[in-house]
């Protein structure tokens, strides 16, 4: 992010399942790169979030999501 008022909350789990939350304004969306074919590249105009999951993974949980969603 290119400034912290951008980030709302940011939470790292001392607990078993050693989670973290990031919750940030990206602003308008600008772009979606995958880099290596494994790092998502979310670029907004409040800065860019790289998020370690393969195309496979996201095409997979795209494809979920909108059958989910299909009133059929």
């Amino acid at each position: 992010m290119d400034s912290k008022k951008h980030v709302r909350s940011l939470i790292v789990s001392d607990d078993v399942h050693d989670r973290v939350l990031f919750d940030v304004n990206m602003g308008e969306l600008i772009g979606l790169t995958v880099e290596d074919g494994r790092v998502l590249e979310v670029k907004g105009t409040h800065g860019i979030l790289r998020v370690d999951l393969a195309i496979e993974e996201l095409e997979a949980m795209l494809s979920h999501m909108r059958k989910n969603a299909d009133p059929k």
